[in-house]
């Protein structure tokens, strides 16, 4: 998939950015057993890795993320693609120099909970 991305879908970039979990596989080393040395580190260098949290849904970070960039950002027509991005980046800029976090409330015991109900035939440790 990543020499897909790299050399089929956008050959012409010079980064392609990468969103992944921290699954053990999910770093420059898994390209070297799937390819040639050679090809390994054509892909890998093109490539820049961001990690998401090793806890936490950082499915439902980005969710948050997007819907605070809908309803702040893009709620209004924007007239072209040049227009666009400087909108959403002065909103990306403002939104990171307030540090904006997520304060994470979702506990192990609360997913115990839930998931109980919603397995109920699941023996939960």
């Amino acid at each position: 998939m990543l020499r897909w991305v790299v050399e089929d879908l956008h050959p012409e970039a010079n980064q392609v950015v990468l969103v992944t979990d921290n699954l053990n596989v999910h770093d420059p080393g898994s390209l070297y057993e799937a390819f040639d040395p050679a090809r390994a580190r054509r892909i890998a260098t093109k490539l820049e890795w961001h990690f998401t949290p090793k806890h936490g849904s950082w499915l439902n970070v980005a969710e948050c993320e997007l819907a605070a960039l809908s309803s702040q950002c893009l709620n209004r027509r924007i007239g072209s693609i040049d227009r666009l991005r400087k909108v959403v980046e002065a909103w990306e800029d403002e939104r990171n120099n307030r540090m904006v976090g997520v304060d994470w409330r979702f506990t192990t015991a609360d997913a115990r909970i839930r998931l109980r109900r919603l397995y109920p035939a699941t023996r939960m440790c």
